[in-house]
């Protein structure tokens, strides 16, 4: 099993499943893997109070992507800490590309 079982090519573009931890002290997309609940790590610095640690999902997706925020849309778990969300119009093996060369080697 790799994090690619997290990734899932749709006719729209890629979604993404992750995991978000809130209020930590540094942003950081991705931070790891985890196996057991087929998601990608995220942490980030923002706390979930009135959608902020959403937007900055969104926007830290987006940079790392190359994509435009407007294409980062969630499919489902905008109040969960377990999220979905479509990258519009990424390809699949680009998506991949950059988590593989992003991840912390043990994840990979």
């Amino acid at each position: 099993m790799s994090f690619e079982d997290a990734l899932k090519e749709v006719d729209s573009g890629v979604i993404i499943d992750i995991e978000v931890t809130p209020g930590s002290k540094v942003l950081c997309v991705p931070s790891g893997y985890n196996l057991w609940r087929k998601r990608i790590e995220v942490r980030l610095s923002q706390n979930a109070q009135k959608g902020k640690a959403n937007e900055q999902l969104i926007s830290a997706l987006a940079d790392l992507f190359g994509l435009r925020s407007s294409d980062v849309s969630f499919v489902n778990g905008m109040h969960n800490s377990k999220k979905s969300l479509l990258l519009q119009s990424a390809e699949y093996s680009n998506v991949a590309a950059v988590l593989r060369d992003k991840l912390p080697d043990d994840a990979v």
